[in-house]
């Protein structure tokens, strides 16, 4: 079954994936959707959705569709699968670059990246983005950006620095005390010696870049790579001159923002006008 379904579908995220899986054994079962919902205490309608990849299925639904077809524990296995797979397929080849990466080097013109986000912040990022998808829907994508920062607490993280543009510290995402919430975090995880963290201030005039950058290092043994992102696709990109060149324009912004003792000085500050 997973053979055929991938070839028909090639689905683009994990959701879809599982979703497309349910679809082909409930044909080959002659079940129509209805008749799965009732058979495993779900809706019609949570079927189609699951079917359709617009939410990850919950495990008991996967367990009940083991217990159906009698596949004993193949979807629930494949539901897990999905759930850490989850990303869109255009980003998941650099979730697994900056999995093995030694150094991260990141600027962040607008938003806290997604390494440094509270679940609070995260939420509020993507219920701003996608206002109509469910609650559900919302809560999986903030699981997975969360799983995400499990690389910085492995026994040798990478080392982190991020570059910040003020309007990060100023912007309400969510409510003042999410920020207040999100600025606290950020003091935090300068606290460990992998983390650094630079404030780019309004004073320093036109940033180097308007647009954010995440350049990654593996070692000698490996180029560095640069990953840029648009609103609807991500790219990682080896060419060697344009990594050059974002690695120029890092340095650029590097030295136009604050020390890190200022940076943490300010972010301080900023937190506590959040909190008045």
């Amino acid at each position: 079954m997973a053979a055929e379904s991938s070839e028909a579908a090639s689905p683009p995220h994990g959701a879809a994936y599982f979703g497309a899986e349910v679809r082909a054994w409930r044909t080959h079962q002659e079940l129509s959707q209805r008749e799965l919902g009732e058979k495993t205490t779900y809706s019609q309608q949570y079927v189609a959705k699951v079917e359709a990849g617009e939410r990850l299925a919950s495990p008991e639904f996967a367990a009940a569709c083991d217990v159906l077809f009698g596949t004993p524990g193949m979807f629930a296995r494949l539901r897990e699968r999905a759930a850490q797979r989850g990303y869109p397929e255009w980003f998941e080849p650099y979730v697994r670059l900056e999995q093995r990466a030694t150094t991260i080097l990141a600027y962040s013109p607008t938003l806290v990246m997604g390494m440094l986000q509270t679940e609070s912040y995260a939420n509020a990022v993507f219920r701003k983005a996608h206002p109509r998808d469910e609650v559900e829907v919302t809560a999986e994508k903030v699981m997975r950006r969360l799983k995400r920062q499990e690389v910085m607490k492995v026994e040798s993280p990478p080392l982190l620095w991020v570059v910040l543009d003020e309007s990060c510290l100023r912007r309400m995402v969510g409510s003042p005390a999410v920020m207040s919430d999100q600025l606290a975090h950020l003091l935090r995880a300068a606290e460990t010696p992998h983390v650094t963290l630079q404030v780019l201030p309004y004073r320093s005039g036109a940033p180097a870049s308007s647009l954010p950058l995440v350049l990654l290092r593996f070692g000698i043994d490996e180029p560095d790579v640069l990953y840029v992102e648009s609103p609807v696709s991500g790219q990682v990109i080896d060419s060697a001159g344009t990594v050059a060149d974002a690695n120029v324009t890092y340095d650029r912004l590097r030295a136009d923002a604050l020390s890190p003792e200022e940076s943490l000085a300010l972010i301080r500050n900023v937190m506590e006008e959040w909190t008045t």
